[in-house]
């Protein structure tokens, strides 16, 4: 069990972190390398970012955590629909458009529910094995260091060995790929959960 959650906690914080690189760099074409693109890149990823984890906060605080565990497995499933992430010429601005703004529902429209899964399912998962009973479920705490190395993995893969070697409908298709396999790992987690 504990390898389970190991797994489902490391891919899920390396496919967050490499979705927030995969679609900053789709966007460049459209709105180029500016100061005001990287910080509502940023911003953006960072408010869903919080907004995974008080709904994490919220869906294992909750008394009827079962029900919970369904609910967010059909989440993770339903972000499926809008995989894999595109960004094509039907996204490029209009002339007059306040560039911020635009960016900001290009993103939410594009990444913004399979990022928000991927970012709730990390301390969820680490939740859920806190409730299994199991002897590590006392102190799951050791999962952050299976985030953290998730997470340094994909700011470190993108750029060195990525980036490189695949162009962005290729990596799109990868990402799609990791996220299915999450969306299992997500599963199996909460089957053990419950």
């Amino acid at each position: 069990m504990i390898p389970l959650f190991t797994l489902a906690t490391f891919v899920g914080a390396f496919l967050t972190f490499l979705l927030e690189l995969l679609v900053a760099k789709m966007i460049l074409p459209f709105f180029g390398g500016t100061p005001s693109v990287w910080s509502t890149c940023v911003l953006f990823f960072q408010a869903m970012l919080l907004a995974g984890y008080g709904y994490s906060h919220l869906l294992g605080s909750a008394t009827r955590w079962r029900r919970l565990v369904v609910a967010h497995v059909a989440l993770v499933g339903v972000a499926l629909l809008v995989l894999p992430v595109r960004i094509g010429a039907d996204w490029a601005p209009p002339a007059g458009a306040v560039p911020v703004v635009w960016q900001s529902w290009l993103l939410l429209a594009t990444a913004g529910l399979p990022f928000f899964a991927v970012a709730a399912t990390t301390p969820l998962v680490q939740r859920w094995l806190s409730r299994t009973g199991h002897p590590a479920g006392k102190d799951p705490y050791h999962l952050y260091a299976a985030s953290n190395l998730g997470s340094l993995l994909a700011l470190l893969a993108y750029p060195l060995g990525i980036e490189p070697a695949f162009d962005l409908e290729r990596v799109s298709r990868l990402w799609q790929g990791g996220y299915i396999l999450l969306l299992l790992l997500v599963g199996a987690c909460g089957a053990c959960a419950m």
